[in-house]
């Protein structure tokens, strides 16, 4: 065989257009976005921020009654803030990593001593206040004020590096290559960026998932990279959660239990007998102390913060 007869590899197909993903992805989410309580046009600015608050490393069904009840309870950011942050921790319930409670808090002390009480809509100013990262000022200048702005979760990422960049996970961390390509994907207007962002979010949520992607359901299949390059694998699989029995995490979830259920400051004795092993729930009480998640009394006693 010559070198003339040796077939030459197959092209790697090319990446999408930035607009061949627009339309798809608009149509399918039209069709079938999620009736979501955060994003029905009475949920306002505050709605959708208490709900990107809870939403972060917390599935939709466990944050769907807790958020109902924050609304019910503190239906604008000034009604939040009359009250002492240990109520936030207090009606955080079970939804895990509780400091989000005091970061929501605290946003809302800000929105209602700066912003009149009203969740502001200048993306800076929505930076700048306490617990608001480059994701969710995004998101909530975005989802509640119809802006144009990269909002880049897990999903939108996931979606993102396959169709358009072939390769079947992101990076671990967001990279400045990926804020780019989200400002060139996009759309120039205003109000379609915005159902952007919200339709790649769902995308990657209901079918362009982390394992067992449906691809027979997708709408931009005949478009995607990494599809037809083969779906070629990636270096590991997505980092799976971290197990929680036995862990601190479930320690100060028993201890913080226990205060939230408590009408009156608690002593050490009820904290103890939530976990037999003296060494580790030493730890994760001061660790929750450190975090301002729990405040300790002369006495020997511990209450959820008061200010």
């Amino acid at each position: 065989m010559t070198a003339t007869d040796i077939p030459a590899p197959a092209p790697v197909p090319a990446a999408p257009a930035h607009g061949e993903l627009h339309g798809p992805v608009l149509a399918w989410f039209e069709q079938h976005a999620r009736d979501l309580p955060w994003r029905r046009p009475d949920a306002g600015a505050w709605g959708v921020m208490v709900s990107e608050f809870m939403l972060q490393q917390t599935p939709v069904s466990r944050v769907l009654p807790v958020y109902e009840q924050w609304l019910a309870r503190w239906p604008r950011p000034a009604d939040l803030a009359a009250e002492a942050p240990g109520e936030a921790v207090r009606a955080w319930g079970r939804l895990g990593y509780p400091r989000r409670a005091l970061r929501l808090h605290g946003a809302a002390v800000a929105i209602a001593e700066r912003h009149g009480g009203d969740v502001p809509d200048d993306h800076a100013q929505l930076l700048a206040l306490p617990g608001v990262g480059e994701y969710t000022a995004a998101a909530v200048a975005s989802f509640a004020y119809g802006q144009r702005h990269a909002v880049l979760d897990t999903n939108v990422r996931r979606v993102f590096a396959r169709s358009v960049t072939g390769v079947q996970y992101p990076p671990n961390a967001t990279t400045a290559a990926e804020r780019r390509l989200a400002r060139a994907l996009l759309p120039g207007d205003a109000s379609t960026a915005a159902r952007w962002a919200a339709a790649s979010m769902e995308l990657g949520a209901l079918v362009c998932t982390a394992r067992n992607e449906e691809c027979g359901r997708c709408p931009i299949a005949s478009r995607c990279a990494w599809r037809l390059a083969g779906k070629p694998a990636h270096d590991g699989p997505p980092r799976r959660g971290q197990t929680y029995a036995g862990t601190d995490r479930q320690v100060r979830g028993k201890l913080l239990a226990v205060l939230r259920e408590a009408v009156a400051p608690v002593p050490q004795a009820a904290l103890d007998a939530v976990w037999d092993e003296p060494v580790q729930r030493a730890r994760a009480l001061d660790g929750l102390v450190a975090d301002g998640l729990v405040e300790p009394l002369d006495g020997g006693l511990y209450r959820l913060p008061l200010a």
